[in-house]
């Protein structure tokens, strides 16, 4: 009898201890902030008439990592794509003193707005066994149109963290491969399966101001209604960085990031796991 009653007492002080525990290890997390629902009977942002710009550069000071060139001997249909020795294209700094491949976007400032989703899809190419853009940006649940420009079979595969997962094998010859990813989220990496050396990154975001630095290291954010805002530049090697803005009706903001080259690499506002962060100098 006595141990029926013991039994009794400690279930009864284990349950509330369990649920105390699951707790403090995230069982009660509240959801993420890339998962919530726009509000019901969001009305859709439309353009007043006077909206602004923000323009700008991304500088690079030093000298960036010696990288090997890419061996794409296993595919000869990879290999005799490239007359010269094709190299890695994670640290790539301009003729100017700029950096190339870097996402800008408006990290906030448009809290409260809802943007349509483009009806046209953005491409991601594959040429020479290499992905055409390596940086691209995309709005949640646009179409991502996947198409090859190569005589020889891939494999794309992102590695998301807030999204789904997908792995597609795309044939010599086949026909696009359409693919949305549902949820903000900055950055995804993108690998292939068949080619190890490929790699690219693409951002997803829940409205349509950004861009990427090509190879003058500048870029502009245009259609910006009037307010402030908090720019982020991401850089798949050296991380994020922010700078504040006002954009007055009808004018345009500039201003500049500066990435150092032995810097470490700093998490952007989005989280993004160090493991899935593909290193620049690997030859494989």
């Amino acid at each position: 009898m006595n141990r029926v009653i013991f039994r009794t007492r400690v279930q009864a002080f284990a349950v509330p201890l369990i649920a105390v525990v699951l707790a403090g290890c995230g069982g009660s997390e509240p959801a993420k902030k890339t998962e919530e629902a726009p509000a019901a009977g969001a009305a859709t942002w439309k353009p007043a008439g006077n909206e602004g710009a923000v323009t700008g550069k991304v500088n690079f000071q030093g000298q960036p990592p010696k990288l090997k060139p890419l061996l794409m001997e296993a595919d000869p249909a990879c290999a005799k794509k490239h007359s010269t020795p094709v190299y890695p294209e994670a640290v790539v700094k301009n003729s100017n003193g700029t950096l190339r491949n870097v996402f800008v976007h408006v990290k906030s400032g448009l809290e409260g707005k809802t943007f349509a989703v483009p009806e046209e899809p953005v491409t991601l190419d594959q040429v020479g066994c290499v992905y055409k853009p390596h940086v691209l940006g995309i709005q949640a649940k646009q179409k991502l149109k996947i198409v090859s420009s190569d005589d020889t079979a891939h494999n794309i595969h992102p590695l998301p963290r807030e999204n789904r997962e997908w792995n597609v094998s795309q044939a010599a010859g086949a026909g696009p491969i359409e693919q949305s990813f549902n949820r903000p989220e900055v950055s995804i990496p993108v690998k292939c399966n068949q080619h190890a050396w490929m790699r690219a990154y693409i951002h997803v975001l829940d409205h349509p101001f950004y861009a990427v630095t090509g190879d003058e290291g500048s870029f502009e954010i245009k259609g910006l209604p009037p307010g402030k805002y908090e720019i982020e530049a991401v850089h798949e090697q050296y991380g994020a960085m922010t700078q504040t803005v006002e954009v007055a009706a009808n004018q345009t903001a500039a201003t500049e990031f500066t990435y150092k080259a032995k810097q470490a690499y700093v998490p952007g506002s989005f989280r993004t796991a160090p493991a899935l962060v593909i290193g620049c100098c690997s030859s494989k």
